[in-house]
């Protein structure tokens, strides 16, 4: 039986199969594709459009009040392509797509989509929810705070999931080893050495290698930096720093007289709001940015008040503290958005898939004098925090 050779399509199906299965993370967010894209193609520095939830006003009596079904979005700028970029022989082209895939793609596939997700995993960041439990190891207790704190901010329950760093994951089999459990999850535990899900709130728990470790800024977290001036709302606040050290981006701050309150009620909570540092901050600086920007009126609110004025602005965690982050998020607390790249001219072959909100792109051009196939793997995207309430961080030793 003659050897059919593989086609670009065939590379390009399985290529983007394999990105898909590795990133444990990118496969458990709102991914979106832009499907206006797929005749042009994209660029670097083009603007997608999110999607973002309808939303819907409550009246009150009998009387109808029909609203239209009004959809919004948002602006995503695809400003990354990664890609990685393989060489291979005629010969080798003539193997079954397995042998193929075994030998070139997941090697390939699996170090351009750990550099993705690792990519993508900085949003952790933009998360100003976090349960801190610094310097010590993860708890059962602190799995399922981070699961209240979902909560208390409307995330559903349906599509909730906890993604922990390695070290976390080892604390927690270890922490309820000895707790009642479905078969299977007690399978998993002491079979596979993780958590399976669904378990304690959570429809999906993943273990995950990429998660960054947090070293925050030389401040150590007892207040010295001070609001300057009553009234402050937005994202950039005003304060005087009275010997306090620096922050850096994503770090954990609070400020004195301003708590959370109900996402639907607007009722004070009684606890301090959370805010992360969006850019970093010297020890010298005069102004802090924060996000989400503080709101007290309207619809809108997120806060019970303006800082106190001359209030202290207290970081979570030491000096210089190094911590790991695991993550409790619904999928929508996070957005993965690609766009297919432009088709290039005047080369062998090349071909561009999508499935399941990622697009890939493979070119081939032929080495006449050594008889290969050079060829280079794309993905072009971006991702933001769309809604970075329905998430919080776990930080812990």
């Amino acid at each position: 039986m003659a050897n059919t050779n593989l086609t670009i399509d065939m590379i390009t199906n399985e290529a983007l199969m394999i990105l898909h299965q590795k990133a444990n993370f990118l496969g458990t967010i709102d991914r979106q594709y832009d499907s206006s894209f797929a005749k042009s193609g994209a660029k670097i520095g083009d603007t997608l459009r999110i999607r973002l939830p309808n939303e819907y006003t409550v009246r009150t009596g009998a009387a109808l009040s029909v609203q239209d079904n009004i959809e919004t979005s948002t602006s995503l700028q695809v400003a990354t392509q990664k890609g990685v970029d393989v060489n291979f022989t005629s010969e080798e082209l003539t193997m079954d797509i397995d042998s193929f895939s075994e030998r070139i793609l997941q090697p390939a596939m699996s170090v351009l989509a750990a550099n993705i997700e690792a990519d993508v995993m900085s949003m952790y960041q933009d998360v100003a929810n976090q349960h801190s439990n610094v310097g010590s190891a993860a708890t059962f207790a602190g799995m399922v705070t981070g699961g209240k704190i979902l909560t208390d901010n409307l995330a559903p329950y349906d599509g909730r999931c906890l993604n922990m760093n390695t070290t976390d994951n080892v604390n927690m089999v270890d922490a309820i080893k000895g707790l009642t459990n479905a078969e299977s999850s007690v399978s998993s535990n002491y079979k596979e050495g993780r958590l399976g899900g669904p378990f304690a709130g959570f429809s999906d728990i993943y273990e995950n290698t990429l998660w960054q470790r947090h070293t925050s800024g030389s401040d150590d977290g007892t207040g010295d930096h001070k609001v300057n001036g009553g009234n402050q709302v937005g994202a950039t606040i005003t304060h005087s720093s009275n010997g306090g050290g620096t922050f850096v981006k994503g770090d954990i701050i609070t400020f004195a007289g301003c708590n959370s309150v109900h996402p639907e009620t607007k009722a004070d909570t009684g606890v301090l709001k959370q805010f992360t540092v969006t850019a970093n901050m010297s020890a010298t600086a005069t102004t802090v940015a924060i996000s989400p920007a503080i709101s007290i009126t309207g619809s809108q609110a997120n806060a019970s008040a303006a800082p106190t004025a001359t209030g202290a602005i207290t970081k979570v965690g030491g000096a210089s503290a190094t911590y790991g982050i695991s993550m409790a998020y619904h999928k929508n607390a996070f957005t993965f958005a690609t766009a297919d790249l432009v088709m290039p001219r005047g080369v062998d072959m090349a071909s561009r898939k999508s499935m399941d909100g990622i697009s890939i792109r493979i070119v081939r051009d032929y080495d006449i004098n050594n008889d290969k196939f050079p060829c280079r793997i794309d993905v072009l995207y971006g991702y933001a925090a769309t809604r970075p309430q329905l998430a919080c961080r776990i930080a812990n030793s």
